[in-house]
């Protein structure tokens, strides 16, 4: 029977070493230790453990948060100028009391009045958790906490375009296809081949992939790039990335091949820990312990197992040329 559980697989794991014939010495957390042990292998280095996402986050902008509910005085677009700082941002949204702002300049302070330059409205910042930041002024945006890696953002952007937020005119397809291909049905596919790869010529050489960093231990995808003249609040980052297979979601990893024999042998190795340091002493019986064997056993199966995992199970890993 397909396994469909972590208890399935602790079960079958048990009875391949023995149980309930044998007893096997190993405590209900410890097993427990050695199933996520061989999860995380398992999603570390086998091709079935992860799987190629596209991963969207939409933009948001800092926060400020007043004492009152009067955000709804302010003005889209507007500058709000800090009584005491003297700090300015831009107004995108009210909410409540909370106004969301872009392009800021200097750092607002706790309970200072702040005036809007369009509006003339007036308002104070809350004494505590005045200020959050948004993604535009943090220079990142978080990814979930399953994303094992990040291979590239997605360029919305045309050929030779700047790719700024006010950009999308001027780019030379908006332009090409607004000319030239008014009447689809007459267009030359000759002429628009030739177009098209002249125009990705000048999209490699001009206008480069944007760079990105990304370390799965932060969660944050960080894009080097002027932030407050490439993006708007509500714009979205789309990035293809690699996630980790959720078991809890998708219970056919607990049956997979390579993960039932490496749970196996994890927990045989601490099997055979638990017992070593008595080594050579005799029980009651004539029976004398011997948790070294099955340690060393253990060892060497689960060695034997990961080089399997390298030959079979792995993909090859990617060349760069250049």
């Amino acid at each position: 029977m397909a396994l469909a559980s972590r208890q399935d697989l602790q079960d079958y794991s048990l009875r391949r070493l023995g149980h309930p014939v044998i007893e096997i010495n190993v405590e209900d957390g410890q097993v427990s230790d050695r199933i996520d042990d061989a999860l995380q292998f398992f999603q570390e280095y086998h091709f079935d453990g992860v799987e190629r996402v596209f991963v969207s986050h939409q933009i948001v902008g800092s926060k400020l948060k007043l004492t009152t509910n009067i955000a709804g005085n302010f003005t889209k677009g507007e500058i709000i100028t800090g009584g005491t700082s003297g700090a300015t941002a831009k107004v995108d949204s009210t909410d409540g009391q909370y106004i969301t702002t872009e392009e800021s300049k200097g750092t607002f302070v706790a309970s200072e009045t702040i005036t809007g330059g369009t509006s003339g409205s007036t308002a104070t910042l809350s004494p505590t958790d005045f200020y959050t930041k948004g993604d535009i002024e943090n220079g990142y945006v978080p990814v979930g906490s399953g994303i094992l890696g990040v291979t590239r953002m997605f360029n919305f952007g045309g050929a030779a375009t700047n790719n700024t937020r006010d950009g999308q005119l001027f780019d030379l397809m908006y332009q090409f296809r607004m000319n030239d291909l008014y009447n689809l049905m007459g267009a030359d596919m000759v002429y628009y081949t030739i177009v098209q790869s002249h125009l990705t010529t000048l999209e490699k050489l001009l206008t480069s992939e944007r760079q990105i960093r990304f370390n799965r231990k932060t969660d944050r995808l960080y894009v080097d790039t002027d932030w407050d003249k490439t993006f708007n609040v509500g714009d979205y980052i789309v990035a293809e990335a690699y996630a980790i297979i959720d078991p809890a979601t998708y219970t056919e990893v607990y049956d997979d091949m390579f993960l039932k024999k490496y749970t196996t042998a994890l927990i045989k190795r601490q099997w055979g820990e638990n017992p070593k340091k008595f080594a050579g002493i005799q029980m009651p019986g004539g029976v004398t312990l011997n948790g070294d064997q099955i340690y060393q056993e253990a060892v060497q199966e689960i060695q034997a197992i990961e080089q399997e995992m390298s030959l079979k199970y792995e993909l090859p890993p990617s060349f760069m040329i250049g």
